[in-house]
């Protein structure tokens, strides 16, 4: 076998595996959830109340967080300084965007750390989309964690525990999480440290 044909097959499997690992899932054809995540005061009993190190940066821990979400488009980052810290961006919805009959109507893609959607009619309020869905950088607390956080699809269902968190450098450099839903733009994707993740 010449390398012609082995780069051949490697740039098939590659591409398979690519399709494959990204294609959305069907659609369940229900809402995943019907509630929106769920942000509480830090446990001033729990350990997630102190500033630790990761990776090289100080993360501080800013609010406990909950989601159960249906995913609707995932990206992997590798280059930029983010991916330092995180290696996954979900873009998930919850509430009526997580309804399969809407979800139909919207095109949504990701690129440079943000979630981009689009209609040609609104299926519902443009306020509906921006309050339902989000981009949400995230860190994994564990390689096992990182590794659920790549097999992750399009169309999926999620619940992710963790917490909401600032991470500093010591050039000064800092990212830190939005603490609303209402939020659009720069500084509106919420920054989460996964410390539990299932797929449903």
């Amino acid at each position: 076998m010449n390398w012609k044909r082995l780069i051949f097959i490697a740039l098939i499997s590659y591409g398979g595996y690519n399709y494959l690992s990204n294609h959305p899932v069907t659609y369940l054809g229900n809402p995943a959830s019907s509630l929106a995540p769920k942000q509480t005061n830090l446990q001033q009993d729990s350990v997630n109340t102190t500033d630790f190190k990761y990776n090289g940066y100080t993360i501080k821990p800013l609010q406990d967080f909950d989601i159960t979400a249906r995913v609707l488009s995932t990206e992997h980052y590798a280059f930029d300084r983010e991916a330092d810290l995180a290696k996954v961006d979900l873009a998930l919805g919850w509430g009526p965007m997580s309804d399969d009959a809407i979800l139909k109507q919207i095109d949504i893609s990701q690129r440079n750390r943000f979630y981009y959607w689009h209609v040609d009619a609104f299926p519902i309020p443009r306020e509906a989309i921006e309050t339902n869905s989000a981009n949400m950088h995230m860190v994994a607390a564990d390689s096992q964690i990182e590794k659920t956080l790549k097999s992750i699809r399009p169309g999926q269902s999620v619940k992710i525990s963790g917490y909401l968190i600032e991470a500093t450098a010591n050039d000064g450099w800092h990212w830190k999480s939005s603490l609303s839903r209402q939020d659009t733009g720069a500084g509106a994707c919420e920054l989460v440290y996964v410390n539990a993740i299932s797929i449903n």
